[in-house]
């Protein structure tokens, strides 16, 4: 059974006002030092500890930390990266609720619902939602897709990602490439600037327009798009958005017979666990998602207690991990 305040206030032989005011640090009242000693001894000896919820009503928010997430699909980075985040926040005596942003309900109903500590975003927040809950109190702490001059916001440029990817291909010779695009309408925040990387790359590099196709996880949809490519001068490589749409492509090569990578090379994103057991196993991009993470849940505990360091941002956020697809 929990042991609650009035345990502690009958075995101290106090009112629970006394007891309230010896463990919240009550200013302004008068306490003997024995009183307060025997309180402190009781609340030790029978092991308690306030609760959360009183906590909240003291102090006005909870040891809550709110994840907001666009509405994208959840897959196993960002599932790594919640966990991590989580995790990491966890052994810190916090708690992490996410929150993914779907339909038109303000930003302000939520956080004034659950009162955070915290509110952390994958993406910026609008401004006039990141500065109503700094006036409430809330620490703010976000990332962003592109280049960012906040030293506070962790950056990912996801159009450095796509010239990546041509690069590479452009160093083992390929010079007409396709890309692979998403068909899901939810990834578009970061394929659209990936796409722009690839088109920005291939043109700084004197490469051909890339031939840019929407491609579903299917051996028919990735077959369709191979078709399309392979005609008049065939795309000797392709860039796709993820290692999930390079397994599909991976898949629709083998059906069609083509050899890779001397036929077709390929590269994803993403270093999922299952690209280094595709055949063959799947050169992709590699993105340092558990740094993203700890960074994150470290300029959360840093913004709580001032007194901690701000985290350092890694120099090395995603390279090529290179397989025998390319």
């Amino acid at each position: 059974m929990r042991v609650t305040s009035a345990d502690v206030a009958r075995e101290s032989g106090v009112s629970r006002t006394t007891v309230s005011y010896v463990l919240n640090a009550k200013q302004g009242v008068v306490i003997t030092d024995a009183t307060r000693k025997r309180v402190l001894d009781t609340a030790a000896r029978l092991g308690y500890t306030p609760s959360a919820a009183a906590r909240a009503l003291r102090s006005g928010r909870s040891d809550l930390v709110l994840c907001v997430l666009p509405d994208w699909t959840v897959g196993p980075l960002l599932d790594s990266l919640i966990d991590h985040v989580t995790t990491s926040l966890h052994e810190h005596g916090l708690s992490v609720l996410v929150h993914i942003s779907r339909g038109s309900r303000p930003l302000t109903d939520l956080w004034r619902a659950v009162t955070p500590c915290a509110v952390m975003g994958l993406l910026p927040f609008a401004e006039q939602d990141a500065r109503a809950m700094t006036r409430a109190g809330i620490v703010v702490v976000d990332a962003a897709l592109d280049e960012d001059p906040h030293p506070q916001t962790f950056s990912v440029p996801q159009a450095a990602i796509g010239q990546l990817q041509i690069e590479h291909l452009a160093q083992r010779g390929h010079r007409v490439l396709a890309y692979a695009a998403p068909a899901d309408a939810r990834l578009s925040a970061f394929a659209e600037r990936r796409i722009s990387g690839v088109r920005a790359a291939c043109a700084r590099l004197g490469l051909p327009e890339p031939r840019v196709t929407e491609v579903e996880l299917t051996v028919g949809s990735a077959s369709a798009a191979l078709a399309a490519w392979r005609a008049d001068e065939p795309a000797t490589g392709v860039a796709a958005y993820n290692d999930e749409v390079a397994l599909a492509v991976l898949a629709a090569a083998h059906d069609q017979g083509l050899l890779v990578p001397q036929d077709l090379a390929v590269i994803g994103v993403d270093d999922i666990p299952v690209a280094r057991l595709a055949t063959p196993p799947l050169t992709t991009v590699w993105q340092a998602i558990d740094a993203q993470a700890e960074y994150l849940a470290q300029a959360v505990l840093a913004a709580l207690d001032p007194a901690r360091p701000r985290p350092t941002r890694p120099d090395d956020v995603f390279h090529v991990v290179t397989r025998a697809s390319t």
